[in-house]
């Protein structure tokens, strides 16, 4: 990926002060290691009258495909061909956004000391972006920077020059020159419309990423006519971080528009009433339930068996007494989600040396879940058609034999207490079951019974006096008398 900044000068103020504002010297050429490759900074022209910084990223592919969001180009496990074969090192995208901000940080804050006059003055600046997907064409690159003062020249590129006939393709050769923006603007500009343009991102996008964009749109954003598809874009549709970004946009525009602080204008609740407690999700309430029956039985090595996207692992991670946990589930999907939760390709070698995550079906025995202290089946059971649960039962009781495992499974008795539940419906499409406290009971009864296990039940989040409560917990305790006698059996 390739992009260019040029700008010109005067012998009393010269172009190579581009050097200073880029805190990079005209005359290296210097190399910074990214997460996906390796970006370089070179100046190919630089004298008095004229300066251009040039910004090459060479893109690994290999490691683009191993850290990966899990779908869309740079990571899509369902083509393996395409994860290495695809248009990532050749056209602009979130990559060469984040090196951007990444090698040329300071100067996107707008600070440098060594010419900090510069830094605040708007400099005649060219960019040049040879290649770009633009998803919307010709016509959406100008209407995203014509608004912010740019003279936008964009030209199509052919899908063929053999064959003029096929049309062009999504990318564009882009000009971007203009008179009155500081670098620091034209490079927060760069930053936000590069992603969105190509309307993909390479890495999962989470709440942070508000802040960044509401970071970087300062001063441009909250006014901009396409600020709407520029939000929803940048946070990869999520309709959820689209609607809180534009809820803050807007307030800046209504205080910019008031000539007063946002906090002034945000002030419709009391201070006194944020304090007030919100219910507690009821998936908080179960995940708090299970750390405390983790804790209590004392176990440093757990399973969470059916972890899903590792939320429950997460919070293992934050407890040093757990000196080793592993996360196991049948759906690849879920473990790469859960990968990128707990940002294992960043995680420091001594937290990494206590989490595993790996695919394994609960049907089946596997050798790798013996030898744990605890392991725990959080909203799983009920996900299995019940002629299956012999075999999972076999699997974690018989098999593997931790000497806790925590089960929890909705009660289907609770979800008369759920108005937008329609009645005879369970609480999730794939459920297969859900049982009353009574089936429950008698399941895992049942099974203690068989395997030499002792059970007690904890009832999660608010406990009805006619239904019960929404979430019913089993903890069984391996017994004492068998405990002694595996002892005696491994002795001999």
């Amino acid at each position: 990926m390739f992009l260019t900044i040029t700008t010109t000068g005067t012998p009393e103020r010269p172009a190579t002060d581009l050097g200073y504002l880029l805190h990079k010297h005209p005359d290296k050429a210097q190399a910074f290691s990214t997460s996906y490759g390796k970006a370089h900074v070179l100046y190919p022209e630089a004298d008095d009258r004229r300066c251009t910084a040039a910004l090459l990223l060479e893109v690994d592919a290999v490691a683009l495909v191993r850290r990966g969001k899990g779908k869309g180009r740079g990571g899509a496990p369902d083509a393996a061909l395409a994860q290495y074969v695809n248009d990532r090192p050749y056209a602009a995208s979130s990559l060469l956004a984040v090196a951007l901000s990444g090698v040329f940080s300071s100067a996107m804050r707008g600070v440098c000391n060594a010419r900090p006059e510069r830094a605040a003055e708007p400099l005649p600046l060219r960019i040049e972006v040879p290649s770009l997907p633009a998803r919307g064409g010709p016509d959406l690159v100008r209407r995203l920077f014509e608004p912010l003062g740019w003279a936008v020249t964009v030209e199509p590129v052919p899908l063929d020059t053999e064959f003029p006939a096929w049309g062009d393709s999504r990318y564009v050769r882009l000009v971007l020159e203009a008179e009155r923006l500081t670098l620091a603007e034209a490079l927060r500009h760069l930053y936000v419309l590069l992603p969105v343009l190509d309307d993909a991102k390479h890495y999962w996008v989470a709440s942070d990423e508000v802040d960044k964009l509401l970071r970087a749109g300062e001063g441009w954003l909250p006014g901009h006519p396409e600020q709407k598809l520029i939000a929803g874009r940048y946070l990869s549709r999520r309709w959820s971080l689209t609607r809180q970004a534009m809820e803050a946009l807007e307030l800046v525009r209504l205080a910019e528009a008031d000539d007063s602080e946002v906090e002034d204008i945000d002030n419709a609740v009391e201070a006194e009433t944020e304090t007030e407690e919100k219910p507690t999700p009821l998936a908080v309430q179960r995940r708090d339930a299970i750390l405390a029956a983790l804790q209590a039985s004392g176990a440093a090595r757990v399973l969470d068996l059916g972890c899903g996207q590792g939320q429950l692992v997460q919070a293992l991670l934050k407890d040093v007494r757990y000196t080793e946990i592993v996360g196991v589930d049948v759906s690849m999907r879920a473990l790469t989600i859960a990968s990128r939760r707990l940002k294992l390709d960043r995680m420091g070698e001594r937290q990494a040396s206590r989490v595993k995550l790996f695919q394994s079906s609960l049907a089946y025995t596997d050798n790798r879940l013996k030898g744990y202290d605890a392991a725990v089946l959080s909203e799983v059971i009920e996900h299995l058609d019940l002629p299956r649960l012999p075999a999972l039962e076999y699997a974690v009781f018989g098999a593997a034999r931790p000497r806790t495992v925590v089960v929890t499974t909705p009660n289907v008795e609770y979800n008369v207490r759920w108005e937008s539940l329609p009645a005879g419906h369970v609480r999730h499409g794939d459920h297969r079951f859900e049982w009353t406290r009574e089936e429950f009971r008698d399941w895992a009864g049942k099974v203690a019974e068989r395997h030499g296990y002792d059970v007690e039940f904890v009832p999660v989040g608010p406990d009805d006096p006619e239904v019960g409560p929404p979430t019913q917990m089993a903890i069984f305790e391996m017994s004492t008398a068998v405990i002694r006698t595996e002892k005696e059996a491994k002795a001999a």
